[in-house]
């Protein structure tokens, strides 16, 4: 049996980086939209936001089934005023790359790596995103948590739904993840991905994100080219 010498570096292929937070900066949207879609439903958002805060990059879904202690029904109902209200701001221009990131995807895509865009949002909303950026055809793959049997962050399941779908690598060490929240960080170490970068310009600081599993932490996004160049793969 032929092993692989551990200081061979490794190829690090395909990139999957988080929207919100990551490579969008959207001035504080998911807040604003939640405390819409709260006050559409009649409750108070001033008991909930913190919750909200504390769990920045987990999917929509799953934040709203714990606010309402299960209650499904209610929660679906959450969700979709929240992806409205989230919608609306999107369409009015509150939404903008994070300073470098396109530069960044595609320099990441030059150096030959395949790069896919991962969120918590419902595909609508994803697609909004998308389209008020112009990014439809800037990478290979995205994806939100109904891509991925319904489970989105912390679970490793995009990340790894990411490896299957493209085959850009053949090991799961060869994945680079890269969010602003812990529960990106989070996702990223239990997929197995040899790269957990956290960046500094959405949710979370420095602590929290090594804390919850970075193997580095940036400036910003911009700086993952360069991380990876100098990586020697």
């Amino acid at each position: 049996m032929t092993t692989q010498n551990p200081r061979t570096p490794r190829t690090h292929g395909l990139v999957v980086l988080d929207m919100a937070g990551t490579t969008v900066a959207d001035g504080g949207l998911v807040e604003r939209a939640f405390t819409a879609a709260a006050e559409r439903l009649g409750e108070d958002p001033a008991t909930m936001i913190d919750y909200v805060r504390a769990t920045m990059g987990e999917s929509k879904i799953s934040v709203f089934r714990h606010l309402f202690d299960g209650d499904e029904q209610r929660a679906q109902q959450a969700s979709t005023a929240f992806e409205q209200a989230y919608g609306e701001l999107v369409d009015g221009g509150s939404v903008a790359e994070v300073p470098g990131a396109r530069a960044a995807i595609e320099d990441l895509k030059a150096q030959g790596r395949t790069v896919a865009l991962s969120t918590g949002f419902a595909r609508v909303t994803q697609d909004a995103i998308l389209d008020a950026l112009g990014w439809r055809d800037l990478v290979e793959l995205t994806l939100c948590p109904a891509d991925a049997g319904g489970r989105g962050r912390p679970y490793p399941d995009m990340v790894l739904a990411a490896f299957l779908r493209t085959g850009a690598v053949d090991d799961v060490r060869d994945v680079v993840v890269a969010g602003d929240t812990s529960y990106d960080m989070l996702s990223g170490a239990r997929s197995g991905a040899g790269v957990v970068a956290g960046v500094l310009t959405g949710a979370h600081g420095e602590g929290q994100l090594k804390e919850h599993g970075a193997t580095h932490v940036l400036a910003s996004v911009a700086e993952l080219p360069r991380l990876l160049a100098e990586y020697g793969s």
